[in-house]
C-alpha cells in the first residue's frame, strides 16, 4: 500500500449524458483524491460547476498516473437535470452500450440502487455515491441513525449479504450489520473504524483467532463455489475464506468488510494473502498466530506445514481470481487488472523454483 503522498494528482474530464440524451464534455477539472474508483470528489466538482447532481457511470480512459491513480481521467457521467448547456465544449457520445456492461454503468443504474435501498430505509438527506468500477459501486446513505452503506457487485462475485449472514451467525461483531440484500446488492449499517494501514501485531492478535474459529465452525459442506485451486489440507477443512483477506479490508474495531472474493478453499489462502500485504517483520508472528488458532481447534492438524506450500496455491489462485475479472469486465476498465494474472504467476513460479 503505497502512502498517499507518494500518489499522483488526479484531474477528470466528464462526457455529460443528460434526461435529454448526451450533451458534452467538460474541459480539464482538478479533483482532490488520486484513486481512479472515488468518484465522490468528481460529483462534488460536477455539482459545482453544473449546479446538477450527478453520478459517475464509467471510466472512459486516462491520461498519465500510475494505475489506479493520477493523470487525466475521462468518465461518462450522468447528470439528473439538465444543466446550463453553454457550459459543456461539444464532443463525441460515449458508445451506448458494450459487452459486459455493468447495471450500475449505464444510465438510470445509480438511481435504480438508490431507489432500491430507499424502498427499506428512510433517507434523511442526498445519497453520496462514493465508488464506482467494474468491481463494485458504493454509496452512502444518510438516515437518522446514522450512515448507512449500499454496495453492488458484478454476477461473478459472491453473494456478500449471504456471505456476512453466514459469518455473523458466529461472530457478529467482526461483519458489518446487514439490513437488507438481494443478488449482487447489499445494504449495511455504518461499520465503526478505519482501515488497518500499517496492520500491526495487536490487530493480527485481534482478528485471526476471530476468524479462525468462525471457519472452524462453517467447515462442512460447500455453501459457496469452491476455491479453482486446491491444496493439500494438513489436516485442516475446506471451509469459508474471505478470498481478499488483506489490512484494506480490516477496520482498527474488529470489524473484515468486503466479503465478495469469497470462496470455499483452504484457510491457509486468507493467512497468505495476509502476509502478501503485511510488513515482512510480522510474517513470523502472523505464521504463529494463525496455526496456534487452529491447533486450538484442530489438534491433530498441521498449520505449519500448510504454510510451508500455501503461498503458491495462493498466487495460483489470485491469477485466476484477476483473469475471471478481465474476463467479465468492459474493455475500457480492464486498464484496472491489465498483466496482474501474469505478475501472480510469475511469483508462483518463484515461489516454486526457489
Amino acid at each position: 500500500m503505497g502512502r498517499m503522498w507518494d500518489r499522483p494528482d488526479r484531474s477528470v474530464v466528464a462526457l455529460v449524458s443528460t434526461p435529454g440524451g448526451f450533451t458534452g464534455r467538460t474541459g480539464v477539472i482538478p479533483v482532490g483524491t488520486p484513486d481512479w474508483n472515488h468518484v465522490e470528489p468528481v460529483n462534488t466538482a460536477l455539482r459545482a460547476l453544473l449546479d446538477v447532481e450527478t453520478s459517475v457511470l464509467r471510466l472512459l480512459s486516462t491520461e498519465g498516473g500510475k494505475v489506479p491513480f493520477g493523470g487525466v481521467v475521462t468518465y461518462h457521467v450522468e447528470a439528473h437535470d439538465e444543466p446550463d448547456h453553454d457550459l459543456l465544449e461539444p464532443a463525441e457520445a460515449p458508445a451506448p452500450d458494450a459487452e459486459h456492461r455493468l447495471p450500475w454503468a449505464r444510465p438510470g443504474g445509480p438511481s435504480e440502487l438508490v431507489a432500491w435501498a430507499d424502498s427499506v430505509i428512510t433517507r434523511t438527506g442526498p445519497a453520496a455515491q462514493v465508488r464506482t468500477w467494474n468491481l463494485s459501486s458504493v454509496h452512502r446513505l444518510p438516515t437518522a441513525n446514522g450512515p448507512v452503506w449500499l454496495k453492488a457487485v458484478p454476477p461473478f462475485f459472491a453473494d456478500e449479504g449471504s456471505v456476512i449472514k453466514m459469518v455473523a451467525a458466529h461472530d457478529p461483531a467482526l461483519v458489518p450489520e446487514v439490513l437488507a440484500w438481494a443478488p449482487g446488492r447489499v445494504l449495511m449499517s455504518q461499520a465503526e473504524g478505519t482501515k488497518c494501514w500499517p496492520v500491526t501485531a495487536g490487530h493480527v492478535e485481534e482478528v485471526v483467532p476471530r476468524w479462525v474459529a468462525v471457519q472452524h465452525a462453517l467447515a462442512g459442506e460447500p455453501q459457496l463455489r469452491p476455491s479453482a485451486v486446491p491444496m493439500p489440507d494438513f489436516g485442516l477443512p475446506d471451509t469459508l475464506t474471505h478470498g481478499d483477506f488483506h489490512p484494506g479490508n480490516w477496520l482498527d474495531s474488529g470489524v473484515v468488510i468486503d466479503w465478495s472474493d469469497a470462496v470455499w478453499g483452504h484457510p491457509a489462502l486468507d493467512a497468505c494473502r495476509l502476509m502478501e500485504y503485511a510488513q515482512p517483520e510480522l510474517h513470523d508472528l502472523i505464521r504463529r498466530v494463525w496455526s496456534e488458532a487452529w491447533l486450538r481447534h484442530r489438534p491433530d492438524s498441521e498449520p505449519l506445514k500448510a504454510l510451508e506450500i500455501a503461498p503458491r496455491a495462493s498466487r495460483l489462485h489470485n491469477a485466476v481470481k484477476y483473469q475471471e475479472f478481465l474476463d467479465n469486465i468492459e474493455e475500457s476498465e480492464r486498464i484496472y487488472h491489465e498483466g496482474d494474472p501474469q505478475i501472480e504467476l510469475r511469483e508462483a513460479l518463484r515461489l516454486v523454483s526457489g
